[in-house]
């Protein structure tokens, strides 16, 4: 497609004199309007004001300036169609085949604070988007531009003597974007003040197809949201391995969002959404082999996230083979400790790897490789979303861990336990309710998820039938391993005794807090905020036993 003459009409002059020198060099006419065209001139840079195409000045204020058949007539026009031809030339309308138009701000204006109505409304551009959907129309014939970022492909490919069909239908699908997502703002704006009700318009792109969904009889896509400013996984690069499937963007979310909560290095080892390990360490490969260390069995097959660059050693640790007892299976009556060969996860998510680990994890052809962005100096998305048939549900993202951190016993934390439970709430934050979790300190300053009871109907059974029994397998093959000098059970009381116990919610009664204390648990932190929060307290007290209130609940459904 030859293009002679261009209308150039814009909100954002940014790269406009560019792209109009552009324009000049090639003998293009340059058509334009109000501020557009004063910029250009003053530019020494021809061009026709459009009221000389049109034979009408700009008019009430500029709001009526390109609506004429001489401006819409050129865009529309089917150059083949010797009717169109005919009407064309009996009207004195000669074609426009480059289209450069952008949109007043208004979605600029309705964010700030003291906007008021009047000035929304001024910001509300009609002639622009007609414009742009007239030539998007007709991009057989015409090629039109709305975001300055594609000025350089237009000029290099004009350059070469014609603007592509494929480039002319990737711009009108892109004008086509770009007008909805401006109805849906002035219709969320307008419908919220004149009507007060909220509208909620999502655009996401891309539309991935998955090999399945959740399970193999389900088809899934993937869309991504180009504007989200924070590192994620949806916009992750994938260095190796097969293509993500549903549930590894689930988990692969799960545990990015587990690691961001760190402020140290760390990791999270995900296993259906739940943090079946969770530490910090000194290094990478230290807080992967205590993270590991917490649910080794459960390890199998995970998605892990490490909030730091990936060395050499956590690579190597990954590839070794697990010579520790990992968990236990019945023989004889016995219970028998049972090792678990090589160690075999589904994602690596982290903001870098270095080039030694990079070429031994790629060695293992299936296993994908995500490097997302650095997690610092950016700003967090503050809107969650989530379907459910026939309705969408929004609500404020989780962000925040604790509101207070208030020691309400008689018995209290230390400054290791403080951090300690600290930690211990953020794993349980990201663990499914109704949550119990216990955490451990390992040195100074590192911490580790060493048993996690997730998705319970109460959170006693969350603690004595899944927590407690996780946590005193793993201090079993610690005893195992070094045999110190004092029974098993007095070996695990001392332990548990040195841990924290975590509540994603109130205790509605003392129980949880008198079946802590049957294992020797001495700490616990919780959100408070029961009727009964007294009960628990005395009890506590009763037994020798310190507790804090945080004032803030993490349920996750």
């Amino acid at each position: 497609m030859n293009v002679k003459r261009a209308l150039i009409s814009v909100s954002d002059k940014t790269g406009i004199i560019e792209l109009a020198n552009g324009l000049k060099d090639l003998g293009i006419e340059i058509i334009s309007t109000g501020g557009t065209a004063r910029l250009l001139g003053d530019k020494e840079i021809p061009v026709i004001p459009v009221e000389k195409i049109t034979g009408f000045p700009e008019m009430m204020d500029g709001r009526v300036k390109t609506l004429h058949p001489k401006i819409h007539g050129a865009f529309l026009g089917l150059r083949e169609n010797p009717e169109h031809v005919k009407q064309a030339e009996s009207m004195n309308i000669q074609w426009i085949d480059l289209v450069v138009v952008n949109l007043y701000p208004f979605e600029k204006t309705v964010a700030g604070s003291d906007v008021n109505l009047e000035e929304a409304v001024e910001n509300i551009d009609i002639g622009g988007p007609a414009m742009l959907r007239s030539a998007a129309k007709n991009y057989r014939h015409v090629a039109v531009v709305t975001d300055p970022a594609d000025y350089p492909v237009i000029l290099d490919e004009l350059k070469t003597g014609e603007i592509s069909l494929e480039t002319r239908q990737r711009l009108a699908v892109r004008v086509f974007r770009r007008t909805a997502d401006y109805d849906s703002a002035i219709d969320r704006y307008l419908s919220e003040t004149l009507m007060d009700e909220k509208i909620l318009r999502l655009h996401y792109e891309g539309g991935e197809t998955l090999r399945y969904g959740e399970n193999s009889h389900q088809r899934a896509l993937f869309y991504r949201d180009r504007n989200c400013g924070e590192p994620s996984v949806a916009d992750a690069d994938i260095l190796n391995g097969k293509e993500m499937s549903y549930n590894n963007y689930i988990d692969a979310d799960a545990a990015l969002e587990a690691v961001k909560d760190l402020p140290s290095c760390g990791v999270a080892v995900i296993k259906h959404t739940n943090p079946c390990g969770y530490a910090t360490g000194k290094s990478p490969a230290e807080a992967l082999e205590r993270a590991w260390a917490g649910d080794p069995i459960s390890a199998f097959g995970s998605v892990i996230a490490c909030n730091s660059r990936v060395d050499l050693a956590f690579a190597q640790f990954l590839k070794g083979k697990d010579v520790r007892h990992v968990g236990y299976i019945v023989r004889d009556g016995k219970m028998l400790p049972q090792d678990l060969p090589g160690k075999f996860v589904e994602v690596i998510i982290a903001p870098g790897y270095d080039d030694e680990a990079l070429e031994l994890l790629s060695r293992t052809k299936a296993l994908r490789l995500l490097r997302i962005r650095e997690l610092k100096d950016y700003t967090a998305e503050l809107l969650t979303f989530r379907k459910i048939t026939g309705g969408m549900l929004q609500m404020e993202r989780d962000l925040a861990v604790m509101e207070s951190f208030q020691v309400v016993t008689k018995r209290s934390f230390d400054e290791e336990k403080t951090a300690l439970a600290e930690f211990t709430m953020k794993a349980c934050k990201h663990t499914k309710s109704n949550a119990i979790v216990l955490g451990r300190a390992y040195g100074s300053g590192s911490f580790q998820l060493i048993g996690m009871g997730a998705g319970q109907p109460n959170r006693v059974d969350s603690l004595r039938k899944l927590a407690v029994i996780k946590a005193m397998e793993n201090l079993q093959i610690e005893y195992d391993a070094c045999q110190p000098g004092e029974s098993l059970i007095d070996y695990t009381r001392k332990a548990m005794g040195e841990m924290v116990l975590a509540s994603d919610a109130f205790f509605p009664f003392d129980d949880t807090v008198r079946a802590a204390a049957e294992y020797g648990i001495r700490y616990i932190v919780q959100p408070g905020g029961s009727k009964r929060d007294q009960d628990s307290i005395d009890a506590c007290d009763e037994l020798g036993m310190a507790m804090a209130f945080t004032g803030m609940r993490h349920f996750r459904h």
